[in-house]
């Protein structure tokens, strides 16, 4: 009986949690607001790069740098236009110097970093380092943060009903239970991973960013480290099924890249950039 009330609470819980993501309509589960993890993410972003800064392995290559400001802002661009209220984050991007590490990520509210691994031994084109950066980016439009977190939340108050469980009936925590606590977890990081590469792809070409180089540029990433997928990859999907889903995007992002005009560019706000509150 008190198992079956324990998965009662949870149900009631993680329906009451729900939501769409923005954008795709996914629905996802979020016991954390978005607010929530943009405020816990800005120290954890200046603590992640404290330590490079400290060793003076951040942004220190100038012509990198501008290149890389000029296709995220695009991109950041065209997300403001997807959700208006995105223009009060403190987007940003700093460039780790780590040469072995392919790697690039974004938090909640825009906080974003480049690995120079990434450019160095993908030696990735404009478009595809568009692609990579649309991902990104795409990241925090969708609200993913705060879905890892109330994800990880969820996981931990079903651990602690088990706990109760065991208690009160004298019952082991089976590694089935445990288990079903990881399954939460690694479908709905592909789901975002798949999602990411989505949005990211028309971000991009509304940026004015070829859409093949989607595509292209996983090829290379699958090259890397001599046919070893880099780390970068380790929770995405399988490199095989994210090519083919590229591939059959492209031609429906084509009009997107096509289209004439001049792209407007996310200006930097030079408070934001610094690494310090």
């Amino acid at each position: 009986m008190i198992r079956a009330l324990s998965w009662l609470t949870i149900c009631a819980v993680l329906l009451s949690a729900c939501a769409s993501a923005p954008v795709t309509g996914r629905k996802q589960l979020m016991l954390v607001s978005e607010d929530t993890a943009i405020a816990e993410s800005e120290p954890a972003y200046f603590e992640m790069l404290s330590e490079p800064s400290r060793q003076g392995k951040l942004d220190n290559d100038p012509k990198l740098n501008a290149r890389v400001k000029l296709i995220t802002g695009r991109i950041i661009a065209q997300a403001i236009k997807y959700r208006p209220e995105t223009a009060n984050w403190k987007w940003s991007i700093h460039i780790i110097d780590d040469p072995k590490t392919v790697n690039a990520w974004a938090m909640a509210g825009g906080r974003m970093a480049l690995y120079t691994g990434l450019v160095e031994q993908i030696k990735p084109t404009d478009d595809e380092l568009a692609q990579v950066l649309g991902h990104e980016i795409s990241h925090a439009l969708a609200k993913h943060t705060a879905e890892r977190m109330s994800v990880a939340m969820a996981t931990g108050t079903a651990l602690a009903i088990f706990g109760m469980t065991q208690e009160k009936q004298g019952l082991a925590l089976t590694g089935a239970a445990m288990a079903a606590a990881l399954a939460v977890q690694l479908p709905n990081s592909r789901k975002s991973e798949s999602e990411a590469d989505r949005i990211g792809i028309e971000l991009a070409a509304k940026a004015g960013y070829n859409p093949n180089a989607g595509p292209s540029l996983w090829r290379k990433m699958n090259k890397a480290g001599g046919g070893k997928p880099p780390e970068f990859l380790s929770t995405h999907p399988s490199s095989d099924n994210r090519i083919n889903s590229l591939q059959v995007l492209v031609p429906q992002m084509m009009p997107y890249y096509q289209q004439k005009g001049e792209r407007p560019v996310y200006t930097f706000k030079p408070e934001n950039e610094k690494l310090s509150k």
